[in-house]
């Protein structure tokens, strides 16, 4: 079957037949139809990403498609099913074999791209906003860099969820996406000043910050007592040191948040979230944006596309074509 791999972390990776990988007895095989491709990808291909496989490996960490195989041990799926799965490698194939701890069914009106686009982003915002902030209708939620990938889809489940959603963002076009996905409030990080307009606004329950940094300071004083900050990640490079008497004297909660984590203890929980936030996608209360769908032989294309972030939405590649 034909793959796209890497085969030496200074090279770009290459196209390459390899035989079909069998299927371990809590595996399925999933012929894949749409693999979203993540900034990741550009890591793993370089070497620098936390959970890059051994060389070699294909790459590919969101897939979807219709199930062809299953292993001996497997209960909840059969062949002809239409499953999506955080594969974490291995999706940019004809067929990946994944465990089913990492799988979910899909329901038939919602697209095999979709399905793949929206297992990360939405994954991580669904269980960090519903298990670990344990977010309510009515409560204020705050976003920080919220046209961003995870960003956008936290403002989008905030507001499916009942909660006020403050967006902060840079410039008005990013705002307007912000708006255009329920946010009530938007604030103009590029022009103006965070704190002031939110504690004039009474402050904020829940934070999810996807940033780090400088905005890590700044929204910790918007919190109110027994608030909840959610540490989703550092685009902005810094990762803040917390003075511990500031959560003192709030009572304030941060909470560390990484989603991928959750394969490892706690499967479960993340297969329901994912099944939720998918359900909630179906019934068209989130609308995943995807900036391109590419052939499976533009990958590299696709790949450049992402790094020189020319996309505004999410990169899906085609499967290829049985051989």
């Amino acid at each position: 079957m034909l793959t796209l791999q890497v085969h030496d972390h200074s090279q770009e990776p290459i196209f390459i037949d390899v035989p079909i990988p069998e299927v371990g007895a809590n595996q399925i095989l999933i012929r894949t139809a749409a693999c979203a491709l993540n900034f990741a990808d550009l890591l793993m291909i370089s070497g620098t990403y936390q959970e890059t496989p051994t060389l070699p490996f294909t790459l590919g960490m969101e897939v979807a498609g219709d199930v062809v195989a299953v292993g001996s041990k497997v209960t909840n799926f059969k062949v002809g099913d239409r499953a999506a799965a955080f594969a974490g490698s291995g999706g940019l194939a004809e067929l990946c074999a994944v465990d089913t701890s990492r799988c979910l069914k899909i329901l038939n009106n919602l697209s095999f791209e979709t399905a793949a686009s929206a297992l990360i982003s939405y994954g991580t915002s669904h269980l960090a906003l519903t298990h670990r902030a344990k977010i309510k209708p009515g409560e204020t939620l705050l976003v920080l860099g919220a046209a961003g990938g995870v960003g956008l889809t936290a403002v989008e489940i905030g507001t499916a969820l009942g909660a006020r959603v403050i967006a902060v963002a840079r410039g008005q076009n990013k705002l307007e996406v912000c708006r255009a996905r329920g946010a009530e409030i938007t604030i103009d990080s590029s022009r103006e000043n965070m704190v002031s307009i939110i504690k004039e606004l009474g402050g904020v329950d829940v934070v999810y910050d996807p940033v780090g940094g400088d905005p890590f300071i700044a929204a910790l004083k918007c919190c109110k007592p027994e608030a909840r900050y959610l540490t989703i990640g550092f685009a902005s490079g810094n990762i803040p040191q917390i003075k511990a008497n500031h959560l003192l004297v709030k009572n304030v909660d941060v909470m560390g948040f990484y989603w991928g984590g959750y394969l490892n203890f706690a499967p479960d929980m993340l297969s329901k979230s994912l099944t939720q936030a998918m359900e909630m996608i179906a019934k068209g209360l989130l609308k995943p944006h995807i900036s391109a769908v590419y052939d499976f032989d533009r990958i590299l294309v696709a790949l450049d596309h992402l790094k020189d972030r020319k996309s505004t939405g999410k990169l899906v590649i085609r499967g290829p074509k049985s051989t």
